[in-house]
């Protein structure tokens, strides 16, 4: 059973106003001894301080005694803010309830440190929704690489456009209103050169119709160079990567860095840009999340690359019905139906008309 202080914790770190990237998101929670709440603290973006660190200021010396519920294990060494640990040892804290343990080699070791200074240390307590809570995170500290959102939104027959290319708008505002909120949690949004050619969206994120502060980065997956320089996810506020390979001329890389762009030459497989390299090097800038909105052969790439984390998937009440409408999800896909890709812990929920589905793939194989 989790304690109630514990859930408080988890609850402030799912919930947090900002996006932490590339930190963990923490909650923590400052108990009395007759278990009265004393403070709370949530992390701040970086350079701000830890859950920690905020909490034992509220407490303004109260913290004597007290009980610390925290959802990842204090951090012991000094980065961009002090060691947590060590200020939790200076405030007099009694006891200190952890989540998860902090799967960062360079800030492990504050449970050691915590009990070497006299302190009861108790771990575990919600550690799986607290491993949710920042599942990017762990992901990229146990594999370098960007946990990647998967994301598209179709129609009831499997369709992100009409015949003609038109895709707007497949999905309602309230749909559209979520997206723009998502893009503020994430660090890079991905398209792939046709939905460039095609939509030439932003890539901003304008929640409220507003131009957030804080802008994910923007990438644009083409192989070839085929993206024109007057195209808007060149311009703006937000930063462009564009990943390409030595498939582009040199005079077409020239004109699209002009634009303020960086043009990224990666490897090559089967004759368009290896993802996987992609990923590599995204995970090597502090990328922890990767939004990839498509369209279809971008997303099929990534699926059939066993790459796609969890996935976010909008249905919208209507029938396209054509044909040569373009599919939401390209690539080689399933030859057979039990090689067919399903989700597991899959949650369901109503943006106005839209359905939104979201679920985390299973990639072995045989699952259907």
């Amino acid at each position: 059973m989790i304690p109630e202080a514990m859930r408080r914790a988890l609850d402030l770190a799912r919930d947090a106003p900002e996006h932490t990237s590339p930190n963990p998101t923490v909650g923590a929670v400052i108990v009395a001894p007759d278990g009265s709440t004393i403070a709370e603290g949530v992390t701040k973006p970086p350079p701000g301080p830890h859950a920690e660190a905020l909490a034992l200021t509220a407490a303004a010396g109260r913290a004597r005694g007290a009980t610390m519920y925290v959802t990842l294990e204090p951090c012991n060494h000094l980065g961009r803010t002090p060691p947590c640990a060590q200020a939790i040892i200076d405030a007099g804290v009694a006891e200190v309830h952890y989540a998860v343990a902090d799967p960062d080699p360079s800030g492990a070791g504050g449970h050691a440190a915590l009990e070497g200074a006299g302190i009861r240390v108790v771990a575990g307590e919600g550690e799986g929704e607290a491993r949710r809570i920042n599942e990017a995170f762990f992901k990229h500290r146990s594999t370098g690489l960007p946990f990647v959102l998967g994301k598209f939104a179709a129609s009831l027959d499997g369709r992100i456009g009409a015949a003609s290319g038109d895709s707007r708008w497949v999905s309602g505002p309230e749909t559209r209103a979520w997206a723009h909120n998502l893009r503020t949690r994430i660090d890079a949004i991905l398209v792939g050169s046709g939905t460039v050619i095609i939509d030439d969206p932003e890539l901003t994120a304008r929640p409220g119709d507003k131009l957030a502060e804080r802008q994910p980065l923007r990438v644009v997956v083409d192989s070839r160079g085929r993206i024109a320089p007057m195209a808007r996810v060149l311009a703006g506020p937000a930063k462009t990567l564009v990943a390409s390979t030595d498939a582009a001329t040199p005079t077409w890389r020239s004109v699209i860095e002009a634009q303020g762009a960086e043009v990224l030459v990666l490897p090559s497989r089967d004759d368009r840009v290896d993802l996987k390299a992609l990923l590599e090097e995204l995970g090597r800038r502090d990328i922890l999340t990767l939004l990839v909105e498509g369209g279809g052969v971008i997303l099929g790439g990534f699926f059939d690359a066993g790459l796609v984390d969890k996935v976010h998937a909008v249905l919208a009440p209507m029938i396209i019905g054509a044909a040569e409408a373009p599919a939401a999800v390209a690539g080689r896909g399933a030859y057979r139906m039990v090689e067919a890709l399903r989700l597991a812990e899959v949650s369901v929920e109503r943006l106005g008309d839209d359905i939104l589905v979201t679920g985390y793939p299973d990639y072995r194989k045989g699952n259907g």
